[in-house]
């Protein structure tokens, strides 16, 4: 009967070790606030539109956040995470550290490529990038989407937008400027055009949706 208590005690102190050593990784690993406050409310749109889809590809995986938190609440879907090559290690780190069946390490992609090297993917999503693009890469990011989605396919945008040339709120208008600070080829991109770009990639907007902190996600589908 001792021993059986050791044994527990042992085991314990076991769990108690490897949730100390797993917490001290984590703290080492990419981080975005951001990350974690909207993948809540990101989660309840995708659970409207995802069901059987067997794959996905993320654009501008960035930290890992999401992929590891959307892996985890669709285990059916092989979420495929993607940055550029440069970025590639770093998200990676976050990624080995979840080790889940359905989150493969992610891939080098840069969308100004004319072959993203990738295809036939059902979902792809990306979340605060168009923002950070320039806006030439803006328009190779939906040029490059017909050559990986397939048809009927669900394409999914997370961030902030402007609406006929005017932000949604005050708070937009000097993130913008902060973004023009650090890269002026960055900013808040205008709906109109990035429905219009859309439409040109095949894609067709099933919805624009308000999100927390004034953000929005734009769903669009693949007709073409």
């Amino acid at each position: 009967m001792l021993r059986r208590i050791d044994g527990i005690e042992t085991s314990l102190q076991t769990q108690k070790r490897f949730v100390r050593v797993k917490g001290m990784l984590e703290e080492h690993l990419p981080y975005s606030q951001a990350c974690e406050n909207n993948k809540h409310p990101i989660l309840k749109v995708l659970r409207r539109y995802i069901c059987s889809q067997e794959n996905l590809l993320e654009i501008a995986g960035g930290t890992g956040q999401h992929g590891e938190f959307f892996a985890q609440k669709f285990p059916n879907l092989y979420w495929q995470t993607s940055d550029l090559p440069k970025a590639v290690a770093d998200l990676n780190l976050r990624i080995t550290a979840a080790n889940l069946r359905n989150l493969p390490l992610a891939l080098p992609l840069d969308v100004n490529d004319s072959n993203w090297g990738m295809s036939n993917y059902e979902l792809l999503f990306t979340a605060n990038s168009l923002h950070i693009m320039s806006e030439k890469s803006v328009e190779r990011f939906f040029a490059g989407i017909p050559g990986v989605i397939k048809k009927q396919g669900l394409v999914f945008i997370y961030g902030p937008f402007k609406y006929e040339g005017k932000y949604t709120t005050e708070s937009n208008a000097q993130f913008d400027d902060w973004l023009k600070t650090r890269d002026p080829k960055s900013g808040i991109r205008d709906f109109e055009n990035i429905n219009t770009l859309a439409a040109n990639a095949g894609l067709s907007l099933v919805v624009d949706e308000s999100m927390p902190a004034n953000n929005q996600i734009l769903i669009f589908s693949r007709s073409e």
